[in-house]
């Protein structure tokens, strides 16, 4: 506030005045006092009070506005995690992970005195708003950017996707086709990065990788074209409501499961186990996550400090259901 001061050629008392919207303060003082601020990317003492010493009681949550299994699940299990640790949760949902919309949720969060941050990013567009937050602010990414240099918390999709395609490999196939997610989405990568990884280690051909959005839509799209290879024994989904579109596309061609191709999912939703058949699918542990997430969180606003070294990964669990068994005989 000083600094502020001393560039606007005011008090401090004024600059005060200025962030109270104090009635008794001139167009012409307010708007150099603004400038300063802005010029200077002061952000008023009470809410950095709150941020360094933990007095707030609120989490902020930055979570994207969607109906998707995972991200759904991930911030029912934060919000958990957070009131067993004494903690209440703000959610700011926002429809796009962009910068934009990230930078501001994040004020949002700033003004109502949150006591450390939270956000959910598992796309790419996430970055430049990550980067771009203030300095100082106790912050937790959840699913975010491997590669970039914050604390994180993720799913081990890499040995989850390692896990399904052997699985399907152990069973006799000869090869996995694989129907990822977005191209932008961390999660789907590292899925890709573990489906190349086994087949790789195994010395089986990698067959073309086929593109889906996370929806049964796009399994079944993806499913009219693998139902017509008779060479595909095997498919490994990067998400259960993928693999749902899939299944109903080999129906309509006559191809069965699993005598005919073999199916593994990701994610294990609710629905899983009564597909037709039985899914076999990787469970993500979303409540080991949000622990994760909490512990390294409050260790930052008692510290006072973030720890950009702190990463927590946490291993996925293969459930075997009925969608695989050994290929055809020739």
């Amino acid at each position: 506030m000083m600094d502020v001061a001393r560039l606007a050629g005011v008090s401090h008392q004024t600059v005060s005045r200025v962030l109270n919207e104090h009635k008794n303060v001139s167009e012409q003082t307010r708007l150099k006092v603004r400038a300063a601020i802005a010029e200077l990317g002061y952000r008023p003492n009470r809410t950095a009070r709150a941020l360094v010493t933990g007095t707030s009681k609120v989490i902020g949550v930055v979570a994207p506005n969607t109906a998707l299994y995972g991200p759904t699940s991930m911030l029912t299990a934060f919000e958990q995690a957070a009131q067993e640790s004494g903690f209440a949760v703000n959610v700011g949902s926002v429809r796009s992970l962009n910068e934009r919309s990230i930078a501001d949720a994040v004020e949002r969060h700033l003004d109502q005195r949150v006591a450390g941050l939270v956000v959910i990013a598992p796309v790419v567009s996430a970055g430049p708003a990550l980067a771009r937050l203030p300095e100082g602010i106790p912050l937790v990414t959840i699913d975010g950017d491997p590669e970039r240099a914050s604390t994180l918390v993720t799913v081990d999709q890499v040995a989850g996707a390692r896990a399904a395609t052997e699985h399907l490999l152990a069973a006799g196939h000869s090869t996995v086709w694989h129907i990822s997610g977005p191209a932008d989405w961390f999660d789907a990568a590292g899925r890709v990065r573990g489906w190349e990884e086994a087949l790789r280690a195994a010395g089986a051909e990698q067959p073309p990788l086929l593109t889906g959005d996370w929806s049964a839509e796009s399994g079944y799209r993806n499913g009219k074209l693998l139902a017509r290879l008779p060479e595909v024994t095997a498919v490994f989904t990067a998400n259960d409501h993928i693999a749902l579109g899939l299944l109903r596309a080999l129906s309509e061609h006559g191809r069965r499961v699993p005598e005919e191709i073999s199916i593994v999912g990701f994610d294990d939703v609710p629905q899983a186990a009564y597909y037709s058949p039985p899914l076999t699918t990787v469970r993500p542990d979303f409540d080991a996550v949000a622990t994760a997430g909490v512990e390294l969180l409050l260790a930052q606003i008692e510290s006072g400090a973030p720890d950009l070294a702190a990463r927590r990964t946490i291993a996925p669990t293969l459930i075997s259901r009925d969608s695989v068994a050994p290929p055809p005989a020739r």
